[in-house]
């Protein structure tokens, strides 16, 4: 199975240097300077579950693209899809399959609209990774599990060969027949997650000690829950008792990745995590919705990243 990974960072990185490690035939879809990197350095993982060092890994430029793929891995940021998408359509020929393990459900909607639903898996992932200075990708923890699924839930033969393709890949592969709401008990952790640690500037175990912190938390949650509901994707009750014991941890120290970007002035998804799910709950929901103040207070940090931008 020919696999093109999209993106060498954290989390292509990541998964697709556990599959070209484990004997996969793996190419990095990647721009001029992470190619020229990896050509120089190697693929290089740093990892709990164990090092890897892979040099020269196999990579493409975008204008380099002219046979399709069997798998393509989307491991990009929200807002850099629409590019990807443009970056990718030679590479997506009548078989191929695109498995993107971008959060929230959107993705899904530009994908079908811009290849067909038949093309499109269902997919996430559950990583904590980040590069370092040097380019290589630091793993924080020892999760690493990816999971995938054709949307109607069906064990086609496509799903069989990608599973075959990523068992014993160094990473815990996951298929799975609900992979739809897998994302969504994703999304609905998530944008609690990030929603409340960007709108309070800290760590959860600092929120649940402030006055109201741990309300706002849990309202934030329910929210997130209903939407999840009225779309026909309702999580379950130990779904719910994860995200909440997450959400009120005293003394937890975690954040979303979300708040790290925008503490360090990077690009934020927004309109993918947080936007979209508010929209999903339709207007008549928008009064009193601690997501719709979550929203306006990250367009606002976008605007003002906007104009430093242009100065």
């Amino acid at each position: 199975m020919r696999i093109l990974v999209v993106g060498a960072g954290a989390t292509g990185g990541y998964f697709g240097g556990r599959l070209l490690q484990h004997g996969r035939d793996v190419t990095f879809l990647v721009r001029e300077t992470r190619a020229a990197a990896l050509a120089r350095h190697g693929l290089v993982i740093h990892s709990a579950t164990g090092d890897a060092h892979l040099p020269a890994p196999p990579t493409v430029l975008a204008d380099d693209l002219h046979q399709p793929y069997d798998l393509i891995l989307l491991s990009c940021k929200a807002y850099s899809l629409e590019q990807v998408m443009a970056d990718i359509a030679p590479a997506v020929g009548p078989q191929t399959a695109i498995l993107p393990l971008l959060n929230g459900m959107r993705q899904l909607d530009l994908l079908d609209a811009r290849f067909g639903a038949q093309h499109v898996l269902g997919g996430q992932c559950v990583i904590a990774a980040t590069l370092d200075a040097q380019g290589a990708v630091q793993h924080l923890n020892q999760s690493h599990s990816l999971t995938f699924g054709e949307r109607d839930g069906r064990a086609s033969e496509r799903m069989q060969r990608i599973t075959q393709a990523f068992a014993d890949a160094g990473f815990d592969a996951r298929p799975s027949a609900n992979v739809l709401q897998d994302m969504w008990d994703k999304w609905v952790f998530l944008a609690s997650l990030a929603g409340i640690t960007c709108l309070m500037r800290g760590p959860v175990g600092d929120i649940v000690a402030a006055p109201g912190g741990r309300a706002a938390a849990l309202a934030l949650l329910e929210e997130c829950r209903v939407v999840a509901e009225r779309s026909g994707h309702a999580p379950g009750e130990a779904a719910l008792q994860r995200a909440r014991g997450v959400l009120t941890e005293p003394g937890s120290t975690l954040t979303a990745s979300m708040l790290r970007d925008l503490q360090h002035g990077h690009a934020i998804e927004a309109d993918h995590v947080i936007g979209d799910m508010l929209a999903r709950a339709g207007h008549k929901h928008v009064e009193r919705s601690l997501l719709a103040v979550v929203y306006a207070h990250l367009k606002v940090y976008e605007a003002g990243r906007a104009r430093q931008s242009m100065a």
